[in-house]
């Protein structure tokens, strides 16, 4: 296997890093780190890093606007966590569904038709299958993209936004405004979903378990990490016919002996053979960043 530092020189950075001004402060450092992976890998990278016991941020391009993808399943889970404990939905409510309404990656709504499952298994799928079946029909319990975007409003995220369901609102070309977020904006959503109030302990618990099991981001963030720390997350891609791919990585991670660091990843990138290797590359070398930030 060839190491993850190999692989920024593999793909040029070496060469490039002369030609970047290197502030030699530690957040300078990181900020450079950054744009130099952005440089290399032809396409447009979307960081934001923020540390939970003191609010401090780094990143780049944290303020530009990119789609969500499926990573806005994160934030869907968790609403159905609050209202289920504000009384305001019951998440043991069982839904039943039918062939006519599976989409496109349904493994969990596939196995369960006929059957049915509750808004809490439903909420799981979304978040650890990514389950776009489970998505909408969670979705469509609480209010839509309506309602969706009213929570972000709730828990103080001004910025994110969602328009449309599954499978449409991976349709964000450049320009659109619909169905996005800046990185800003989601690293904070994040910090206040796994690390804040808006859910009680039990279910921040609850939520942190299933970002941990999560297997998508393996290949991404999680992937240039330290195999010891804790770390979590949720991944969103799109490959829509006429848009440059995206690949989207939002979570966490806690190193022994430090508090957590929530991060938000966006990276646009150029279509190809390879693109789904280069971009989790890329996503690896974030993710070694966001280990040096974590611990500065």
């Amino acid at each position: 296997m060839i190491g993850r530092r190999a692989v920024l020189g593999g793909i040029g950075l070496s060469g490039l890093s002369a030609c970047v001004p290197i502030d030699q402060s530690p957040l300078g450092r990181i900020n450079a780190k950054l744009r130099i992976i952005e440089a290399a890998s032809g396409g447009t990278l979307g960081v934001a890093m923020y540390k939970t016991l003191t609010g401090a941020t780094a990143g780049l391009n944290r303020f530009e606007r990119f789609g969500h993808c499926s990573s806005f399943k994160l934030s869907l889970a968790a609403m159905l966590l609050s209202k289920d404990a504000s009384g305001a939905i019951d998440a043991e409510e069982l839904v039943r569904w039918t062939k006519d309404d599976l989409l496109s990656h349904a493994p969990f709504t596939t196995e369960r038709l006929g059957q049915g499952a509750t808004l809490r298994e439903l909420a799981r799928a979304a978040q650890v299958l990514s389950d776009n079946t489970a998505t909408n029909l969670l979705l469509q319990r609480l209010g839509g993209p309506e309602g969706m975007t009213a929570f972000w409003r709730e828990i103080g995220d001004v910025s994110s936004r969602l328009d449309r369901m599954e499978p449409e609102l991976n349709n964000v070309p450049a320009g659109e405004v619909r169905d996005t977020t800046t990185p800003d904006s989601m690293v904070r959503t994040v910090a206040r979903l796994l690390f804040g109030n808006v859910l009680d302990r039990d279910n921040r618990a609850t939520l942190l378990k299933w970002t941990v099991d999560t297997a998508t981001g393996l290949q991404r963030v999680r992937a240039g990490l330290p195999s010891d720390w804790s770390a979590g997350d949720k991944t969103g891609t799109s490959h829509w016919p006429g848009m440059q791919p995206l690949y989207v990585d939002i979570g966490w991670v806690e190193p022994a002996g430090h508090p957590p660091t929530c991060f938000a990843v966006y990276h646009h990138t150029k279509d190809g053979p390879e693109t789904t290797t280069r971009a989790n590359l890329v996503m690896q070398q974030v993710g070694e960043v966001i280990a040096d930030f974590a611990t500065a």
